[in-house]
């Protein structure tokens, strides 16, 4: 290479890198003012979505949450608009395309638009691998991949013409780091933590913050909703003991307020507590390290039985110990604050 191709080369390099310094700064100047925002969450009606509603109406936006069960979204309407919440309550099955398209197209003739899409739906079926079915696995790909991207897809032809939109993606540290006894939860999380992220590179510059949410554990009271599978009352204890200490895990309140503030920065993805951050990090330097520590975990957890039989965890939950009431105080109290059902039962 001659000395001129060589400076036409460098200066060819240094003016790609300051195109895309300029595009990458146009795409860290987005902070948002949530006010008067029109903010639609998937499984808004309880737990983290309930949470993340209540967050987002205290900064000033307007809600539409959407649900399976329409007894649940009853309950969150009157909940939210007691607290002075603008919202509209719709029954939707995320894993139905129709429904998601007919849910979007009301949200859009209610409030006119809809400035943030929230997709938080899922679903969490806990226990080994051997007592997994192929239904099981495409269940939690209906929920959480095919439930993110068809909303997604919804409303981004909008979002694109206005030049302006947010998309948040709630999906798990469990969308880094596969952990054991909760494969088809993981496998689905991992395809909308890919979605989440490509959708950001290909929306730059157009006016659309994509941002990845990886909460850890958090304290919602998910386990009396999660499904358990083989030995369903010692996966229902530890699961149900993990979500619920302090230090471990995080409360829904405090999720749901550095979601809202990553939504507002416009942030390109939030990992969410201590313990979550340390494991992330930890298998980007040495996955197969981390994939062996956790094996040995597993070697800890329940073993597999022969019965493919799921139950959900509000029917397991006996609490017959007293150290098992007190160790799931704290994830009990969440259930009853989010509006979890069965909750006061549990």
């Amino acid at each position: 290479m001659t000395r001129n191709q060589q400076k036409a080369l460098f200066a060819a390099a240094g003016l790609g890198l300051g195109v895309l310094g300029r595009g990458l700064l146009k795409a860290r100047k987005t902070t948002a003012e949530m006010r008067g925002s029109v903010v639609f969450i998937t499984g808004g009606s309880r737990g983290l979505g309930l949470a993340m509603a209540r967050e987002f109406s205290a900064n000033g936006s307007k809600l539409v949450i959407c649900a399976r069960d329409e007894n649940g979204l009853d309950r969150a309407s009157f909940d939210l608009k007691k607290r002075g919440a603008e919202v509209l309550a719709l029954r939707c099955d995320v894993r139905d395309r129709a429904a998601v398209e007919s849910a979007i197209d009301q949200a859009v003739a209610y409030f006119g638009r809809i400035d943030v899409l929230v997709n938080n739906a899922g679903v969490i079926e806990v226990g080994p691998v051997e007592n997994m079915s192929v239904e099981d696995f495409k269940e939690a790909m209906d929920v959480m991949f095919w439930g993110v991207v068809y909303p997604t897809l919804a409303v981004l032809p909008r979002m694109v013409a206005r030049k302006s939109g947010r998309i948040v993606n709630i999906t798990s540290i469990g969308g880094k780091v596969s952990v054991p006894h909760l494969l088809p939860y993981s496998c689905a999380k991992f395809a909308a933590a890919g979605f989440s992220e490509g959708l950001r590179a290909e929306l730059l510059g157009k006016g659309i913050t994509v941002t990845t949410i990886a909460p850890g554990l958090m304290r919602t009271g998910s386990f009396l909703n999660a499904f358990f599978k083989g030995k369903q009352e010692d996966e229902a204890a530890w699961f149900g003991i993990s979500s619920s200490l302090p230090l471990v895990s995080m409360s829904a309140e405090r999720a749901a307020s550095q979601i809202v503030e990553a939504t507002r920065r416009g942030e390109a993805e939030r990992v969410l507590t201590l313990p979550a951050k340390v494991l992330s990090h930890a298998h980007g330097a040495a996955p197969g390290v981390i994939a062996d520590l956790l094996g040995l975990a597993n070697l800890l957890l329940p073993r597999a039985t022969k019965s493919k039989r799921r139950s959900v965890g509000r029917a397991l939950m006996r609490l017959p110990l007293p150290w098992m009431k007190i160790a799931t105080f704290l994830g009990r109290k969440a259930a009853r604050r989010l509006l979890q059902p069965a909750a006061s039962r549990a």
